[in-house]
């Protein structure tokens, strides 16, 4: 099984969250999106920023990346 790689991303900063061992990009991919619900609980101030999460393999390749907020400022009322 491979290894995957989560990343806060804040505009050009990576700042790493941790690694699992998962069974497929799709698990890694539901894992980043629950890390990027809980850090926008934990760290609202992040959404405001366009901060996202980003999945990388062991070769450093972004192979997935959701945002903190995923409505956009610009579609808010």
């Amino acid at each position: 099984m491979p290894y995957y790689y989560f990343d806060l991303v804040i505009g050009e900063e990576y700042k790493s969250q941790g690694g699992l061992i998962l069974e497929d990009l799709e698990l890694a991919s539901d894992r980043a999106e629950q890390l990027a619900s809980e850090l926008s609980v934990v760290r609202p101030e992040l959404k405001a920023k366009g901060c996202a999460v980003r999945v990388t393999d062991g070769d450093n390749r972004e192979l997935y990346r959701t945002p903190l907020d995923p409505i956009p400022q610009w579609m808010r009322h």
